[in-house]
């Protein structure tokens, strides 16, 4: 009876650390099945507790592995769910903070309390329950010979899971992937891993931070005082459109005629292309290099600039005067990253007050975005300098809206015919053929809706940059190119200053191209006197 409870106690012991092993990171995998798998970290736990018998120290530093691990686990499954990507350790610790204050907003200090007390609680609960499982086999009396041959085994187990763990991290190859898996190991080192790379690019955006001409900076954009200044992002709008003959027949059409009502509007136009850090998607990091000149080309070093310290050009438009907004209509959850931007307000999806149906992914037609956007902004006697991110033209291309009359637009339910529109996603992506001339026609509408709002604004003479984020997927736009248009479209005389850019007048693009992460100090020096910008540097 006794050796039937210790056995119980033993598969107990074990299954505890099982479960720890093969709880899941993310809610796609969140699902019974997470139990089939077979982590090979579990026979090298056990034997190893063998091995080293009473070793209480050894033990207790295992289960708090297991423990950081596991808190790990749960603090992925947390960032995909609000934000879409895992946890980084150095750039969100900062996060655990507003989540406590937002805990306590909504549900009182008290209870806020007693929440993280009880967290704390089966924190330190599970430590004690994975040191008395992991002791329970450690204080197993066996032969010598048996802890040898424990010894061995789990060496054998170990070199497995290690050549597991390699052949997933691509460290080495194998020509089968080895049965089981160690997916907690790999999971540890990639944080790991991914922990020393933004360590490293902190301390090179750190350096180029320090290194910055326009860190101090005093009264920078001076020539701008009094100027609203918008910068709108035009979502997959890459090279393809004047190269690829699917699009160019179209859009170029499309430029050819919104280029005459700007000009009788009174602006100057003119065009030319940057290179942008990024082809496909993630347009975040092409908005993160244009705003801080840094070269912003992965979410390592985009989170890395975040935590730099860096200036924006909306926090040295802000010190000036301005004031600064970002409208994104695609931001759906939380965007705490948009605190170390220099944006006084954002404007999500839920804040442009949209009433209509969503077209799938995309919250809202441009078009509404555009026209609305001021409204729920408001009066302010300050200029605006603006971040517009449009959607329209963002994957999945179905439904697609048609440009209506502008005074016919009011709480966005005049959309919702078009919204229910075909064909689904699904149905349009089988042909790749469909789904270019779907890319074809959703860019066209938002180049088309994006040069009517600007001929309209003429009384108004705001400085304006039309500029695409990114070129979209290699296999839609035909090429991988990384240049994307930019259009500079405002009155003469500031858009004059931009001429020795060397690009070309009216909205084809022309000229040298330029990085993207040029666009920052290039557009300082030109709406700077210059010794104001002398004695910045």
């Amino acid at each position: 009876m006794q050796r039937m409870r210790k056995a119980l106690f033993l598969v107990l012991a074990a299954a505890l650390i099982f479960a720890v092993l093969v709880l899941p990171n993310h809610p796609a995998v969140m699902r019974w099945s997470a139990l089939s798998s077979f982590p090979l970290e579990l026979p090298v736990i056990l034997l190893a507790m063998i091995v080293v018998g009473r070793a209480w120290f050894i033990t207790l530093v295992m289960a708090f592995v297991l423990v950081i691990a596991t808190f790990l686990k749960l603090a992925d499954y947390g960032m995909f769910v609000a934000y879409g990507r895992n946890f980084n350790p150095i750039l969100d610790t900062v996060l655990i903070g507003s989540g406590v204050g937002l805990l306590r907003d909504s549900i009182g200090t008290p209870l806020a309390v007693l929440a993280i007390v009880c967290v704390l609680i089966l924190l330190v609960g599970l430590v004690w329950l994975l040191f008395k499982s992991l002791n329970l086999w450690a204080r197993l009396a066996v032969p010598p010979l048996v802890r040898l041959g424990a010894g061995i085994s789990m060496l054998v187990f170990g070199g497995w899971a290690v050549a597991d763990a390699a052949h997933d991290l691509e460290y080495e190859r194998f020509k089968n992937d080895p049965p089981g898996t160690a997916w907690t190991s790999k999971l540890v080192v990639e944080h790991a891993v991914e922990m020393r790379d933004t360590a490293i690019d902190l301390a090179e955006f750190s350096r180029a931070a320090r290194n910055d001409i326009y860190a101090n900076d005093t009264g920078l954009l001076n020539l701008l005082q009094g100027q609203d200044v918008i910068i709108i992002y035009v979502e997959s709008y890459g090279r393809a459109s004047f190269d690829n003959p699917l699009y160019a027949p179209t859009h170029i059409a499309t430029l050819d005629s919104k280029l005459g009502p700007l000009e009788d509007a009174g602006f100057a136009v003119q065009s030319g292309w940057l290179s942008s850090p990024i082809t496909g998607g993630q347009s975040w990091l092409a908005h993160g290099t244009l705003s801080s000149g840094l070269w912003t080309s992965d979410n390592g070093r985009y989170n890395a600039m975040l935590a730099s310290g860096r200036k924006s050009l909306f926090h040295i438009a802000q010190n000036i005067g301005f004031r600064t907004a970002a409208v994104m209509p695609g931001i759906k959850k939380g965007w705490p990253e948009s605190a170390a931007m220099g944006f006084d307000q954002i404007l999500p999806a839920a804040g442009l007050n949209y009433k209509g149906e969503r077209f799938h992914w995309v919250t809202m037609p441009d078009q509404f975005t555009l026209a609305k956007y001021a409204d729920v902004l408001g009066e302010d006697s300050r200029a605006d300098f603006i971040q517009i991110a449009l959607i329209s033209s963002h994957t999945p291309w179905t439904p697609l809206p048609d440009a209506i009359p502008w005074d016919n637009i009011s709480d966005g339910t005049e959309f919702n015919e078009m919204a229910a529109r075909g064909p689904t996603p699904r149905e349009l992506w089988k042909d790749h053929d469909n789904v270019r001339d779907a890319y074809r026609r959703a860019l066209d509408y938002s180049l088309q809706v994006t040069f009517e709002y600007i001929a309209q604004q003429g009384e108004n003479a705001p400085l304006v940059f039309v500029v695409g984020d990114h070129q979209a997927w290699g296999y839609i736009a035909g090429s991988d190119n990384h240049d994307v248009p930019m259009h500079v479209i405002g009155p003469p005389e500031l858009v004059a200053r931009l001429n020795d850019w060397g690009w070309q007048e009216g909205l084809i693009p022309g000229g040298a191209g330029r990085r993207m992460d040029s666009f920052r100090n290039d557009f300082i020096s030109a709406f700077t006197d210059a010794d104001i910008a002398e004695r910045n540097q």
